[in-house]
C-alpha cells in the first residue's frame, strides 16, 4: 500500500521514516508541504518547502505542493504529524478522500471532533490509528506480565510522571490556536498508560490544570495532575507538565513489593530500558531489550487496515482516550 506524509515535521523526519523503512509494510511515495491558504495564512512557514526538499533528499520520494494535492493522489493512506489544532481538518479531508490515516497524538483537540472522524472512518470502512507508540514497547507487556503473576502482590497505587523543561515560546505546545497545552501533549501519555494498566473501566475522579509561568503569559495549561480509578478501586496518580524538571517514570506500589522504571514513555529504538523490582529488602534490576515501538505502531496501523477486529479495537481505544481527556477540560 502507498503512504504519503502530510507535512515534513521533525517527528516524521527523525522517527517515522526510519521506522517505516524498517517495517517494510508500505510503499512510501513522498511528502507534501502546505500552501499559505491551507494554513489559512496563520502560522504558515515559508521554510516548509525547504524542509520538504531536505526531507526528500534524506528519505527519497516526491515533493507535493499542497496537502490537498497529496490527498487527491493515488496514495492509500497518509501519516499526519501536524500540530493538534490541524488534525481534525486534514484527517477529515483524508478520510473523505478514502485514505486510511495514522494520526499523531492527540487524535483531535476535543471529543466532538474525534467522534466525527470515527463516524466518517466507520462509514467508509477506513482504518485510523492514534500514534501513542510507547504502548507497543515490550517493556509495557513485561510489566503487565509481572503484575498478572502477582510478583508484587495486589496493586495498591500507580504513579505516572511525565514532564519536560520549557521548550521555548515558539513551540506549538505553548500556542492555544495550534492546539497547545500540557494536557493534550504530555498529559495524554499519562492517561493512556494509566488506562492500559487500569483497564477499560478507568475513569477520572479529580484533576488540576495550571497555567502559571514566570517566563511569559501563555493561554494554555503548562502543568497538571489527575487521579484515575477503576471498578476494583485501583488508583493511578498522574502528574505532567511542559515547564518542569524532566521525568518519565512509572512507580507501582504493591502489597508485597514495588516496580519502578524511569523511561516508560519515550524509549528510542536503540535504548535498553531497566525495570527495578523490590520485594521486601531484596531489589532486582531487570535489563530489558531495546525495542522499536514506533515501528510496532506502524505495524499496528497496517493490521488496522487489514484486520477488521484490530480496526474496531483502534476505534474503541481512540474514543476512550478522547472521553477521558474531555473530562479534564470541563
Amino acid at each position: 500500500m502507498k503512504i504519503g506524509v502530510l507535512c515534513p515535521s521533525e517527528i516524521a523526519f527523525r522517527r517515522f521514516m526510519p521506522a517505516l523503512k524498517k517495517s517494510g509494510l508500505f510503499q512510501y511515495t513522498g511528502v507534501a508541504f502546505a500552501t499559505k491558504n491551507e494554513w489559512h495564512g496563520d502560522g504558515f512557514s515559508a521554510e516548509e518547502q525547504t524542509k520538504a526538499e531536505n526531507f526528500c533528499n534524506e528519505h527519497g520520494g516526491k515533493i507535493t505542493e499542497g496537502y490537498t494535492n497529496l490527498l487527491a493522489s493515488d496514495v492509500d493512506c497518509v501519516y499526519i504529524p501536524l500540530p493538534p489544532a490541524l488534525h481534525f481538518e486534514w484527517a477529515k479531508k483524508a478520510l473523505q478522500n478514502g485514505k486510511h490515516i495514522l494520526l499523531e497524538k492527540p487524535f483531535t483537540t476535543n471529543l466532538h471532533h474525534t467522534q466525527i472522524l470515527l463516524a466518517v472512518a466507520k462509514t467508509n470502512d477506513l482504518a485510523v490509528h492514534e500514534n501513542y507508540m510507547f504502548q507497543f514497547h515490550s517493556q509495557i507487556s513485561h510489566i503487565q506480565e509481572e503484575l498478572a503473576k502477582g510478583t508484587i502482590g495486589e496493586t495498591r497505587l500507580i504513579r505516572i510522571n511525565f514532564g519536560f523543561p520549557f521548550r521555548g515560546a515558539n513551540d506549538f505546545r505553548y500556542n492555544k490556536a495550534m492546539g497547545g497545552g500540557a494536557l493534550l501533549d504530555c498529559g495524554g501519555y499519562t492517561i493512556k498508560l494509566a488506562t492500559l494498566l487500569l483497564g477499560k473501566t478507568a475513569k477520572i475522579t479529580t484533576f488540576v490544570l495550571n497555567e502559571k509561568n514566570d517566563k511569559s503569559n501563555f493561554d494554555v495549561d503548562l502543568f497538571g495532575s489527575a487521579t484515575m480509578i477503576n471498578e476494583n478501586g485501583t488508583t493511578a496518580q498522574l502528574a505532567f507538565g511542559m515547564d518542569n524538571d524532566y521525568r518519565c517514570s512509572l512507580d507501582i506500589w504493591g502489597s508485597k513489593g514495588s516496580i519502578f522504571t524511569d523511561r516508560i514513555l519515550t524509549a528510542p529504538a536503540d535504548f535498553s530500558p531497566t525495570v527495578n523490582i523490590k520485594i521486601g529488602q531484596q531489589e532486582e534490576t531487570q535489563n530489558l531489550p531495546a525495542d522499536d515501538s514506533f515501528m510496532k505502531s506502524i505495524q499496528f496501523f497496517y493490521d488496522c487496515i487489514n484486520q477488521p477486529k484490530t480496526q474496531l479495537k483502534s476505534y474503541e481505544s481512540i474514543l476512550k482516550q478522547a472521553e477521558l481527556i474531555e473530562e479534564l477540560t470541563k
